[in-house]
């Protein structure tokens, strides 16, 4: 009979092969006559590897997982930026912008109805749930949640929430963008507002095009300043207890990395260019990381209620933001 310990191993022997599996074929694509095979490689790939881990065989570095998706993350959307002309990434912020601030109100009212109203949630988790669909995921529920002085249990079960509707959302959007005939600008966008999480905005815009992805992670990255106002409000709505409000700093690395793409590197374009595609490889090994951390416990935690309200608030703020993409 094999031990806990000797699975518990055995598992580890597989992550490291899967993973090293990834980096090798992704370093494929620096060598002409190898690099068609990277092309395989994908973000919704990365992530599907990573659950299929996740769900047969269990979690093998948890902390891991979540420390290293994090930064690998942050590095890799600052590391776009040096992609990205700023003349050009303004124009696609503030085309999104107008819809940005309505869709932002308009998700966390909706979210509260359904939650408290329909569904009979805890006050917490609803708003918790809302908060992550309005803005940008874990972020904005792990800024928010100490200012509401939410318990450990109700952050989990909207981070869990959230979490699935993200994976799910990196298979399925990109699918129903080419299904719809979405040019690169209007999926771009529609991703940025309806997805949740940073790294599968980015995962799905990256899956789509090269200039779906610069318009997603624009619009996402201006959407998650939010984060900050949505705070403020959050302590005076609900009397919070003033704790410190955690800014999303790399969004303001993002915006400088765009900045010296642009006046500084202009002569040598190819450079900013290589930073870029370090940057979405380095991207698809944050999707695995992600895909990784998922586990069975997450998915009881997640119960059907809270469910039910990220998926109702999800297609409302995915069908609303289509509508006005297409009409207008």
């Amino acid at each position: 009979m094999i031990s806990v310990s000797a699975l518990q191993q055995n598992n580890k022997v597989i992550y490291v092969g899967i993973l090293s599996t990834l980096i090798v074929f992704l370093l494929m694509d620096y060598i002409p006559a190898l690099a068609p095979f990277s092309h395989w490689v994908t973000p919704p790939v990365a992530l599907f590897l990573g659950l299929i881990f996740a769900l047969v065989c269990g979690q093998a570095h948890p902390k891991f997982n979540k420390k290293t998706s994090k930064y690998l993350l942050q590095y890799s959307v600052v590391g776009l930026g040096f992609g990205m002309n700023l003349q050009a990434s303004l124009a696609s912020g503030k085309e999104g912008m107008e819809f940005t601030i309505l869709s932002v109100i308009g998700t966390m009212l909706i979210g509260m109805f359904i939650g408290r109203k329909i569904l009979k949630i805890d006050r917490d988790t609803s708003y918790l749930i809302s908060s992550g669909t309005a803005i940008c995921g874990g972020s904005a529920i792990a800024a928010v949640g100490p200012v509401l002085k939410a318990k450990d249990s109700e952050m989990s079960v909207a981070l869990a929430t959230i979490f699935v509707l993200n994976a799910i959302a990196l298979f399925i959007f990109p699918v129903l963008g080419h299904w719809l005939g979405l040019d690169q600008q209007q999926f771009g966008t529609w991703a940025a507002i309806a997805i949740h999480d940073t790294s599968s905005v980015v995962g799905a815009g990256a899956a789509y095009g090269e200039e779906a992805l610069k318009v997603a992670t624009t619009i996402k990255l201006t959407r998650a300043l939010w984060i900050i106002p949505l705070a403020l409000a959050t302590s005076f709505i609900f009397k919070g207890s003033g704790k410190k409000i955690s800014v999303p700093w790399f969004i303001f690395y993002f915006i400088g990395a765009i900045i010296l793409n642009t006046y500084v590197l202009d002569g040598i374009p190819q450079l900013g260019q290589s930073i870029s595609d370090l940057a979405r490889k380095g991207l698809i090994i944050t999707m695995f990381f992600i895909g990784a951390s998922l586990s069975m416990d997450v998915l009881k935690q997640v119960g059907m209620k809270p469910l039910i309200q990220g998926v109702i608030l999800w297609v409302v703020i995915s069908l609303s933001t289509l509508a006005y993409i297409l009409l207008f």
